[in-house]
């Protein structure tokens, strides 16, 4: 017996439907692969996957150009022979539009050995998962290196400002964060843009590039021909620490190793102070996916634990 889908996610698949069928696909098998921030939709027979956003914390205008910027580099990335998840062959690359909400659709790719299938209860397993995928993140920021579109990517974008939109809304509906919780995570915010503003005197052998933007070590799939980076929603420029911020110190060794660069600690702390910053933001989106609270419930007492965000 299958598990009822959330009503987001029957939104999601009707409006992916629609969508797809606009464009000439033939939409008749729908199935939802993934339902949190973004609902994932399989347009089988097709072998078309179908992002569509359902938690509304950007601006339409701006998506719409964020998920430009994605299918722009994922694309490139794909065009280069790089192991990415493309976007579709079969429709426009462009977003397209139904009843205000821009999704875009990338090619369905079949996975082997998930991450869900490893022993849950075996970290061993988990930290050799991820280091051996760290490494492999090494090549992926080389060939990002040379995308010919980098002075039209913003810099740390999953960071400023989008943790101070999050933040001015949290002031409103703190969820489970106490005043306090809401100050420090303001003066760390103020703290943050401080530091990003000057990031090149601070840290002069930082090496700013196009990045991924959101764990490539973790948005990879595995298949029968190798494996593939996906999820390019957040692509940004920055340091690549931002990229490898909570891999764990064997991952960075295993990243160092692969590329021949070395990663700078103090720099991957700062990284990591922010990435927890930006955990607690994402307490905004907790009205509309009710489940995402108790999942950044541990990630929030180790934000309240760790040493606050100042400049350096």
């Amino acid at each position: 017996m299958t598990n009822p889908l959330s009503p987001r996610a029957e939104r999601a698949v009707a409006l992916a439907t629609r969508a797809g069928r606009r464009l000439g696909l033939r939409a008749g098998e729908p199935r939802v692969l993934h339902d949190v921030f973004s609902v994932l939709v399989h347009l089988a027979p097709d072998p078309v996957v179908v992002r569509v956003p359902t938690v509304a914390l950007t601006p339409p205008a701006e998506l719409a150009a964020k998920q430009r910027r994605e299918l722009a580099v994922a694309g490139w990335l794909a065009d280069t022979g790089v192991p990415v998840v493309g976007p579709s062959p079969l429709v426009p690359r462009e977003p397209a539009e139904v009843d205000g909400v821009s999704m875009t659709f990338w090619e369905y790719v079949d996975e082997t050995d998930p991450l869900r299938d490893l022993p849950q209860d075996d970290p061993q397993a988990l930290e050799d998962r991820f280091t051996e995928q760290t490494g492999w993140t090494a090549r992926l920021h080389a060939a990002l290196a040379d995308y010919p579109g980098a002075a039209g990517l913003p810099l740390l974008a999953p960071l400023v400002p989008a943790i101070g939109q999050a933040l001015t809304a949290l002031r409103r509906d703190p969820q489970s964060l106490t005043p306090a919780d809401l100050d420090r995570a303001e003066r760390e915010y103020a703290a943050l843009e401080t530091l990003l503003a000057d990031l090149p005197a601070r840290f002069p052998h930082a090496r700013l590039q196009p990045l991924h933007g959101d764990a490539p070590a973790y948005n990879l799939l595995r298949t029968a021909t190798g494996h593939r980076f996906a999820d390019f929603e957040d692509v940004t420029l920055g340091p690549v620490e931002w990229d490898l911020a909570f891999t764990g110190p064997r991952a960075v060794e295993a990243y160092e190793r692969a590329g021949g660069t070395r990663v700078d600690r103090d720099l991957l702390a700062l990284m990591e102070g922010a990435g927890l910053l930006r955990g607690v933001s994402a307490l905004v989106a907790v009205p509309e996916v009710p489940e995402l609270g108790p999942m950044l419930a541990p990630l929030i007492d180790r934000w309240r634990a760790r040493e606050p965000l100042a400049p350096r």
